[in-house]
């Protein structure tokens, strides 16, 4: 077999022994078993990429590729909004386009990882070594994101503080809160996340600015991109599991609407996956 089948096989065998009653990952894990299977019977036959792969495939890979990864160009906006994480490229994006003036306000958003607890610096390469001196002390998403935006030259008073926010939805919710308590009208507004994270990002941006023209300005992280996803195990487990969280939270937020109920916890979402 070639090699890049050997590692579909592979990663095929080690999520289906993973899969047992109760696991909270176990839909993720028909999802990603599943498409594993198709990658294996293409690959035996021979490498593919993606302008390379039958016809019915080529498809299915388009539409989760257009619906996952969403980008614009951007355009002169009222603020900048960048949803928690512990990696930088997304501030240094933001402090890209505010330099370059796209926007005068930065929103980053977060306090930490409601599933890990606590904020985690992430591990980065030599050459980011100096840009992210001293945030391994930062205790909160924001902290973090913050310090890295004011080292790429963002002036601290364009930069407004939420840092309680401990998932995506909440990042949405308590970015409007802050945006309010200021009296900030948003009528236009860009969207720095991570591209594999952007269409859940614009989903619940979008719900909590209703009015707002947002234009998503994403980066590539964990060396995922649009023309790549799906030819590596892992990255199509992070790319598949933000189809199922899109489609399982949304539903979610739905049923607490319906209920009466304007703002819900994961912990109260009946589907497992949605708690992420």
């Amino acid at each position: 077999l070639p090699s890049d089948c050997r590692q579909w096989e592979r990663h095929n065998r080690q999520t289906r022994n993973s899969l047992c009653p109760g696991s909270l990952r176990i839909r993720q894990g028909f999802l990603v078993q599943a498409f594993c299977k198709i990658m294996e019977a293409l690959l035996i036959r021979k490498p593919v990429l993606n302008q390379e792969a039958p016809r019915a495939f080529r498809m299915y890979l388009d539409g989760i590729t257009s619906f996952i990864f969403q980008e614009d160009q951007p355009e002169k906006a009222d603020i900048i909004f960048v949803p928690g994480g512990n990696y930088p490229e997304a501030a240094e994006r933001a402090a890209q386009l505010y330099l370059e003036g796209y926007a005068p306000l930065i929103c980053p958003s977060g306090k930490y990882s409601r599933l890990k607890g606590h904020f985690e610096f992430p591990l980065r390469s030599e050459r980011r070594a100096e840009e992210t001196e001293g945030a391994p002390d930062c205790q909160t998403e924001w902290e973090f994101l913050s310090t890295i935006l004011l080292r790429k030259g963002v002036p601290g008073e364009a930069i407004l503080e939420e840092s309680q926010a401990t998932f995506t939805w909440e990042n949405a919710i308590f970015s409007r809160k802050v945006c309010e308590s200021r009296h900030i009208k948003v009528q236009k507004a860009i969207l720095c996340c991570q591209n594999w994270h952007a269409r859940r990002c614009l989903m619940y941006y979008g719900q909590q600015f209703p009015e707002t023209q947002f234009f998503v300005c994403p980066v590539s992280t964990r060396g995922i991109t649009r023309d790549n996803w799906y030819l590596d195990p892992e990255r199509a487990d992070v790319v598949l599991s933000e189809v199922e969280r899109c489609g399982a939270q949304f539903h979610e937020i739905v049923r607490h609407y319906k209920e009466g109920k304007a703002y819900c916890r994961p912990d109260d979402w009946k589907s497992p996956f949605g708690r992420g």
